[in-house]
């Protein structure tokens, strides 16, 4: 059975930095492409940022971009996003999914990021 967990969430003043980990397991980490995306209250589900198998960064949100990235360990089955910069409009849950070719077929439980001004 596939798992995604992630963890690193937390309360944070805005202008701080916060690192999101996901730990998978259940299958061949290395033959998926990975992805993070948030959700804020109301709104619909945003995709954040997408990292190929390779580790290559496929999408950055604009939103994002000069302050998140995303790196993945293919040898510790781990996937994680640095959030720098952080702005009180960052605040969502943040999920991992993993697929092929940006169909996500599992996805973790969240973990909430709160951005306070």
């Amino acid at each position: 059975q596939v798992q995604l967990v992630e963890s690193g969430g937390g309360l944070v003043q805005a202008g701080g930095s916060l690192r999101l980990s996901c730990v998978a397991s259940g299958r061949t980490f290395s033959s998926y492409g990975m992805g993070w995306f948030r959700q804020a209250p109301g709104k619909e589900r945003e995709l954040v940022v997408r990292i190929s198998r390779s580790g290559r960064i496929i999408y950055l949100a604009d939103s994002v971009k000069g302050r998140f990235t995303i790196s993945r360990d293919n040898a510790k089955n781990t996937v994680s996003l640095q959030m720098n910069s952080l702005k009180p409009e960052d605040t969502a849950v943040y999920y991992c999914a993993t697929g092929v070719d940006g169909r996500y077929d599992y996805w973790g439980q969240g973990t909430q990021v709160t951005v306070s001004s």
